[in-house]
Parts: structure tokens; sequence; C-alpha cells
């Protein structure tokens, strides 16, 4: 059955798409699949960067498999695949570990808005990008008209949802969309991923936090997550959770 599988070598991880057959098209076992590899990767010591890639050498992804959702009725369409993608889409991107797309083919549609949950990517010379949705009648509905929406121009994005075209490896690089074009993308990968895996774990999440803030992705949740961050590592948090410990009245002094 079609899946993405989850590897670890050291402290980098990898999510490997595995529908070949048909260019990694996104399936309910990948996505029940990625949610479930996210609850992991998120509480993993060990695990500093994650890449994300597929199999074979055409597509990193072309998209959501219609096979997978064609038959559903339109509340179900819109309640068991879109919201639920998006969903889980969000968790990759809000993981607090750094993470890669290894773009080793074609990201096209559900693929392009996967690889933007990403925090960098590459890509090989080939491939292309592209929001095909309206070729068969939807439109893009997991963070195409949002998160991609804020990683290209606008007129970028219109280009491809309105027009159909397709964006290829250099002109993503000269957007700023890919940070290098590889004919080895996996190597490229690791690369990046061992030089973030000897940096501070703690600095980089909570600088990836600040940054996600910045540009608004999850950023109430982010606000909070930081402050009670700051204020986990007190005396006076220490004391309160004491006192409250041994039934007593806690003594503050605000360190």
């Amino acid at each position: 059955m079609s899946t993405l599988h989850l590897s670890v070598a050291g402290a980098v991880a990898e999510l490997r798409l595995d529908n070949p057959a048909k260019l990694n098209s996104l399936t309910v076992p990948m996505l029940e699949a990625l949610d479930a590899h996210c609850a992991t990767l998120e509480r993993s010591a060990e695990i500093r960067v994650v890449i994300l890639t597929g199999a074979g050498e055409k597509a990193f992804c072309a998209g959501a498999d219609i096979g997978a959702w064609g038959p559903m009725a339109p509340f179900d369409f819109a309640r068991l695949w879109v919201r639920e993608g998006h969903r889980i889409f969000d968790r990759l991107a809000r993981l607090g570990k750094p993470t890669i797309a290894a773009l080793n083919g074609h990201a096209f549609g559900g693929g392009l808005e996967l690889a933007a949950c990403c925090d960098i990517r590459v890509i090989t010379p080939k491939a292309a990008l592209a929001l095909p949705e309206a070729g068969i009648g939807i439109v893009p509905g997991w963070s195409g008209t949002q998160r991609v929406a804020r990683l290209l121009p606008e007129a970028v994005v219109k280009e491809m949802a309105l027009f159909g075209r397709r964006i290829g490896a250099e002109r993503a690089l000269a957007l700023g969309f890919v940070a290098e074009v590889a004919e080895d993308v996996g190597a490229a990968a690791r690369a990046i991923a061992e030089r973030a895996a000897s940096l501070s774990p703690r600095a980089v999440e909570v600088a990836k936090y600040m940054i996600q803030a910045g540009v608004g992705e999850d950023r109430a949740a982010l606000i909070e997550a930081l402050g009670s961050g700051m204020i986990a590592a007190s005396a006076d948090r220490a004391e309160g959770v004491g006192a409250f410990a041994e039934k007593r009245k806690p003594v503050f002094s605000g360190r």
C-alpha cells in the first residue's frame, strides 16, 4: 500500500513519499502516516533535522490522488479531505525542527503545497512547480492560495493557479522559493541537514518559532509557547509548583 516512510540516521530523519506508480500522489494512508510521523518527530530529542522527499525520479509529488477524493460527496470532500489534509500540512509546517524538501521531481498541486510547508527547498534541474487544480475543476485546498502565496509573488501564484503555467527550477531559484538547484538533491539536502544538525537545537527551534510568528504562521500559539517557555525557567514557577505540591502558600521572589 502506498504510504510515507520514516527513517532516521543519527540526528537526521527522512520522510519519503512512496507511491511512485502514481508519481507519489497523496492518498489517505499517506496523509495519516504524515500525521503520525510528525507526532513522532516532534517528541524526539535525538532528531534535529527532517528531510522530506519522494521515491523515484519523475516526481516529488504530483498532488492528491484523484481516486482518493474523486468519489467523495461535496461535504465529505470539504471536511474529510480538504480540511483534514490542511490540518496535517499545518502540523508539518509548524514542526519545531528545521525541515528540508528535497524535490527529486515535479511538485504539482498538493505536492507544491507540501513542499511549501518545509523551511527550505532544493530541486533537481528538470523539475517544475505547478498549481494545476483548475484543469480538473477544483481549486488549491492545502494552502496553495495562502502559504504558497506568502513564499512566491502574487503574480507568480496567479500565473500557476489561473493560467495553468509551470515554473521551472531555475526560475524557482531566482524567485527564492528554492535555495539550491542540484543534480543530486538527496546529497544536497543531507549536506544542509548535517550543517543544521551541528547548530544549537534549542536556538534553531526558537528562531524558527520567532520567524513563523513574524510571518503569521500559528502566531497566537507561538507567542504563548515562547512566553510559557520563558516563565517555565523562572524561580517563581518552581516555587509555585512546589507550593502547590506541598499544599502551602507560595512565596514569590520575582526571579
